[in-house]
């Protein structure tokens, strides 16, 4: 197997804070890997690590098949980085920027035309290519940043949540340029705290939480693991999270998990009878459900699954 990335105790604290606590990785070329968790968790840092940007404290990283810390200037010739905020000059129009950073990189002025050109078609901005960067809408100017990053077809793009603050449209508009990045062959590696970018996008998914990867598969492997399906309730009143979960434990060993309304709740199933039986279990103590329904499980159910019985495992420790 030939991997992009390949990751073993990779470490890194600041001021005796450990926020990279030793994690192992391994991302194969051409797929789209995705670093999925909350703000704080160690995406960034990670990245930082694998771009060149930050030396690990410990443990080790090839890129490409380099190592980040013995070999930097191999990696950053083989990978490109867009951050969380695009590096655009604004008093330059959208050709304008991608001609310069072409230049930068040493190519003549005819090289880096075309280039520019084409990038400015491929990601969908040929009619306001002319227009300011200032002027360009927050979906616009991700998309010529990932597109600036392009210049040099690296073999490896990092791109660190690069939807956060979109609007819904410009988000999909986003997922779209990704898709064309993979099938140009290119691996990437996103990180994302938005759990449907990663199920729309990821070939696999690695949760991280507190610096630590909880869990690791592709989103289908995910959503296996925590049950066949969803049990999703709707309360007709507000009732005690505790209460609920104690009944549904004490009989039937289920976990309940509340939504952003404290009335939905959802409850992973391995099998469709152990609903029903909640159900009625629920429905018995006077628990006043509305209605409910039976589904598939959804990401955002994998990562309060996974980090909630990570948190259960530290207290009993």
């Amino acid at each position: 197997m030939s991997y992009a990335i390949e990751i073993n105790g990779l470490r890194k604290s600041f001021n005796d804070q450990e926020v990279v606590k030793g994690i192992h990785l391994k991302v194969k070329k051409g797929e789209l890997f995705a670093l999925l968790g909350p703000n704080g968790a160690g995406k960034t840092t990670t990245i930082d690590m694998l771009s060149t940007l930050l030396k690990p404290d410990g443990g080790t990283a090839l890129v490409a098949g380099y190592d980040v810390v013995k070999h930097p200037k191999e990696v950053r010739k083989r990978i490109s980085l867009t951050g969380q905020f695009a590096a655009l000059d604004e008093g330059l129009s959208g050709i304008q920027n991608l001609i310069l950073i072409a230049r930068l990189y040493g190519f003549s002025p005819k090289e880096a035309r075309s280039i520019a050109e084409q990038l400015i078609q491929s990601f969908g901005l040929s009619d306001a290519k002319d227009r300011m960067v200032q002027n360009y809408s927050g979906g616009m100017r991700r998309r010529l940043d990932i597109a600036a990053s392009m210049v040099t077809q690296p073999d490896i793009i990092f791109l660190d949540e690069p939807t956060t603050g979109l609007d819904p449209q410009s988000r999909m508009g986003v997922w779209e340029v990704v898709r064309t990045l993979l099938k140009q062959g290119t691996t990437v590696l996103l990180t994302t705290q938005y759990l449907e970018e990663a199920d729309q996008l990821a070939d696999r998914i690695a949760v991280i939480d507190k610096g630590n990867i909880v869990s690791e598969g592709t989103p289908s492997q995910l959503k296996a693991s925590i049950g066949g399906k969803t049990l999703a309730i709707r309360l007709a009143e507000q009732t005690n999270e505790a209460t609920i979960n104690r009944l549904l434990a004490d009989h039937h060993q289920l976990t309940g998990f509340q939504g952003h309304d404290p009335l939905d709740f959802n409850i992973p199933v391995q099998e469709a009878i152990l609903a029903s039986q909640a159900i009625h279990t629920l429905v018995s103590n006077k628990v006043p459900i509305d209605y409910f329904s039976l589904s598939e499980p959804s990401l955002d159910e994998v990562f309060l699954a996974i980090t909630a019985s990570k948190q259960k495992k530290e207290v009993v420790q």
